[in-house]
């Protein structure tokens, strides 16, 4: 890259004014777009109203919306001018949004209109103001705080810039702290893995509130010059396929259950309609991927040379076919603490099953060495690594030594070349009989690849391992799941996975018992389902009955 940024405030004031009359970000048939000049000019202005309401350098200013172009507005406004951002994910129950606003001691709010009535009055009568994302609005305002007396300072690579708020899949939510330092390090680590011009089009469909969203999705491409579109409705299928060909982006990243979907409920069925498809997959498996992966590449639109999948890991058969069909999917790896690259592989560096090599600037290390199975916890060092979590020493300290090393909680072994295969993590490791490593994700794989199933989850219960599926919809009707035809239909499925998974995986990894989930796995931002909810069934049965 041929700038080297220091602060937030570096990257605005530098694509501000490099790239002023190009697209900054536009939402696909909404109202709001900006240039990078409009841009910049929206957010000092927005700066100014916050200075106005009193909110100084160093306060928190919390967002709660959905992907737009006033996003970005909100966030730069804030933190290219001394500010912390506070990004809320829209899924957040009430009594989240009030935690998160509460212990971050939020002094303002962005919020889209939708989710307004979301935020608690007391909360929202704390704030100096309250603006809608929708149109920059004022929503309501503290009289007594529009003092105009607010001062801004230029941050400096070491101050916060933001605190993301994470619960992962193991718990109660941590305030992520990530200095400016911190995403200049995530911008430099983009361009190095996979460069971006002012050229490319980034398409966004995941929360803008999750850093890699947030990093690689919005800060990178602006650091550029790129454009960024968003879509002002869900990413279903019936909404991206018109919007990719209208827009016909040439990068974007996705979650791995994007792709995963695509390829059950269109590219598989559609192989087993055409009798041509199956005897070509029957004798040339590869040119069939190849004649499939021109069709895949055109739906996206034609000119995609970027495809990021983070924030869990591929399924093996999906990313064997993504290869045999030449389509340029890239892996990535890292979490909310190192904002958050750790790995990374560009479309001419994957390699099956690898979450990649570590990133540029990045040292990574293997803790705690199998010598077995050469396995060990990665653990991390970097300009990209966080401060720390908010208020919280305790559990600081659990991860972060003195000396600068993030221990991630996830294991993994590295070939010769340097290449890392996450294993799991270490939380979910399930230690059989004989203390052999159970890794539940690899059963989980094996499942996945079952007809009808949507997704699954291995747990360990009496010292036997029960497999929790949920199936596509449309397979089972649950308003007839009292009588017997229903019951017989289950009974049978569930020792079809059975038996299927048991001639699959090794003797230790054999699973005792399948029980049906009525109702979709809670996950995270990433889409990973939170394991600590289903350890038992009756913290289960407690999250079902919030629904």
């Amino acid at each position: 890259m041929r700038h080297n940024f220091e602060s937030l405030a570096d990257v605005f004031a530098y694509s501000a004014k490099k790239y002023a009359k190009r697209t900054a970000f536009v939402e696909l048939d909404g109202e709001q777009k900006y240039t990078y000049a409009s841009f910049s000019e929206c957010c000092r202005r927005q700066s100014r109203l916050l200075s106005n309401f009193g909110i100084n350098s160093g306060d928190k200013v919390a967002i709660l919306s959905g992907n737009m172009p006033n996003w970005p507005v909100a966030f730069f406004a804030v933190t290219a001018f001394g500010r912390i951002a506070v990004p809320m994910l829209n899924e957040l129950t009430e009594n989240e949004i009030t935690n998160i606003l509460e212990h971050s001691e939020s002094k303002a709010l962005y919020v889209s209109k939708r989710l307004y009535s979301r935020v608690p009055e007391h909360l929202l009568a704390k704030m100096h103001v309250v603006i809608a994302t929708d149109d920059l609005s004022i929503l309501r305002s503290d009289g007594t705080a529009y003092t105009c007396d607010g001062r801004t300072v230029r941050p400096i690579a070491d101050e916060l810039a933001c605190i993301i708020y994470t619960s992962g899949t193991t718990g109660a939510a941590k305030g992520v702290m990530l200095t400016h330092k911190n995403f200049c390090a995530n911008i430099y680590t983009s361009w190095k893995c996979a460069p971006a011009y002012r050229r490319d089009s980034f398409l966004s469909i995941l929360p803008l509130a999750h850093t890699y969203e947030m990093s690689v999705g919005m800060l990178y491409p602006f650091s550029v010059g790129a454009q960024v579109c968003y879509l002002n409705k869900p990413p279903t299928p019936s909404i991206l396929i018109p919007a990719f060909k209208k827009l016909r982006p040439t990068m974007m990243l996705a979650v791995p259950l994007v792709i995963e979907k695509i390829y059950r409920s269109s590219i598989i069925p559609t192989i087993q309609k055409s009798r041509f498809l199956t005897w070509l997959d029957n004798f040339s498996h590869s040119l069939l991927c190849l004649l499939v992966g021109i069709r895949l590449k055109s739906t996206f639109g034609g000119r995609m040379r970027f495809f990021g999948v983070g924030g869990a890991k591929l399924d093996t058969e999906v990313e064997a076919f993504l290869r045999k069909a030449h389509f340029p999917y890239a892996i990535g790896y890292g979490l909310t603490e190192t904002a958050p690259l750790i790995c990374t592989a560009n479309p001419k560096q994957t390699h099956l099953g690898s979450t990649g090599r570590a990133a540029t600037g990045v040292t990574v290390r293997l803790d705690n060495m199998d010598p077995a199975t050469g396995e060990g916890e990665i653990v991390v060092k970097g300009d990209n690594v966080m401060m720390g979590y908010y208020k919280d020493f305790p559990r600081t300290r659990e991860v972060l030594s003195d000396d600068g090393w993030l221990h991630t909680g996830d294991l993994a072994h590295r070939d010769r070349k340097g290449r890392y295969y996450i294993k799991g993590r270490m939380g979910s490791v399930i230690v059989g009989p004989s203390g052999e490593n159970i890794y539940p994700e690899e059963i989980e794989n094996v499942i996945n690849n079952i007809d009808d199933i949507n997704e699954s989850l291995v747990v360990e219960r009496n010292g036997h391992l029960v497999a929790l599926v949920h199936f596509n919809d449309n397979v089972l009707d649950w308003n007839y799941e009292t009588q017997d035809r229903f019951i017989e239909d289950l009974e049978r499925r569930k020792k079809e996975i059975l038996d299927f998974v048991n001639s699959h995986v090794n003797r230790n990894s054999r699973i005792k018992e399948v029980e049906v989930e009525k109702q979709p796995f809670v996950k995270t931002a990433t889409m990973k389902i939170k394991r600590f909810l289903y350890k038992d069934k009756s913290s289960q049965d407690n999250e079902g009955n919030k629904e």
